[in-house]
């Protein structure tokens, strides 16, 4: 289950969405299924990214990475591309963060057949449950100008059951992982 809300963005004329759920695996585990790296597995489960690549790595925990998405919404939404500056950390209580934002870089200028998209100062966190090592509690946080000429209507109604979809597929990812 996930509880998925927005507000208005103080950083654009869109909505910030807040996702929040449950997920029956360690945080490990949900980790390594939504860790912003090259190769990773996000691209094999996450039906709105197609491709993830690391543009320049600044640190082994700051990079700048370009984020391509595939059509969506009965293709209403043409192919996109992101190319964001991504942080990485650990805390001490185990929690782990992924925020990024968007940014320009030299090496990736836009490309034929990608409408250019901008994400504003988004991220997850993976939160352990206290007691519980099986079980992760996730928070993510998407405020996302999808560029274009998309009516604010076909956002509106495209991110909530995206959010759901991804923590849906997510949850099917971790479980594939364990077993």
């Amino acid at each position: 289950e996930v509880a998925v809300s927005w507000r208005p963005s103080t950083e654009f004329a869109g909505n910030l969405y807040r996702g929040e759920g449950i997920l029956p695996a360690s945080p490990r585990d949900v980790w390594e299924c939504i860790k912003p790296v090259a190769g990773g597995l996000r691209t094999k489960w996450d039906q709105n990214v197609k491709d993830f690549e690391v543009i320049e790595a600044l640190t082994d925990t700051i990079s700048v990475c370009r984020t391509t998405t595939p059509s969506a919404f009965m293709r209403i939404i043409s192919p996109r591309e992101f190319v964001d500056v991504v942080v990485m950390k650990q805390y001490e209580d185990g929690t782990v963060l992924s925020a990024a934002t968007n940014v320009e870089h030299p090496l990736c200028p836009p490309q034929p057949n990608f409408v250019r998209g901008f994400n504003y100062p988004c991220g997850c966190l993976c939160i352990p449950v206290p007691g519980e090592p099986d079980r992760t509690q996730l928070l993510t946080f998407f405020q996302t100008d999808l560029g274009g000429y998309l009516p604010q209507t076909v956002v509106d109604s495209f991110f909530p059951s995206s959010i759901s979809g991804f923590y849906s597929n997510l949850t099917k990812a971790v479980k594939t992982l364990k077993a």
